[in-house]
């Protein structure tokens, strides 16, 4: 058994999860002033498993239920509601040629805020103790 297993046994998070939490302990929220320098300084895949979040890209909405983000993500959904049919609005109002590739972007859009947002939301839910309504403290935006 090597250290890494050991640590893992010791937690009920995974080996990712404490990699994450153990940045933010020591860098802060992504909006801090040493955080992006940082970041830079890490290897490619470590920087991507700090900042992004690839099952919350592609499961955002459900795999926010299930971390117990709840509040966040019915904020996000609300956002999504809301833009969506303001989308629609001016669709209809305007004879708008490119609706298809403006909705792609934007799902595209709120598919990449689920990614960001999901780690430094998690880490402030489980070692914080925060749970809030704003998906996006602490983010750069």
């Amino acid at each position: 058994m090597n250290t890494t297993d050991q640590v893992q046994g010791n937690s009920k998070y995974s080996a990712k999860w404490q990699e994450r939490f153990a940045f933010f302990d020591a860098h802060g929220a992504p909006n801090a002033p040493g955080y992006k320098e940082a970041l830079k300084q890490l290897p490619g895949k470590q920087k991507i498993t700090i900042n992004a979040n690839i099952i919350a890209f592609f499961f955002g909405p459900i795999y926010l239920f299930v971390l117990g983000l709840w509040k966040k993500n019915l904020t996000l959904i609300a956002i999504m509601v809301a833009l969506t049919f303001a989308l629609d609005a001016v669709y209809a109002l305007v004879d708008f040629g490119f609706a298809k590739q403006v909705n792609f972007a934007v799902g595209f859009a709120f598919n990449l805020s689920y990614a960001l947002t999901t780690n430094y939301a998690y880490y402030l839910k489980q070692q914080k103790g925060e749970q809030g309504w704003n998906p996006f403290k602490g983010m750069r935006l």
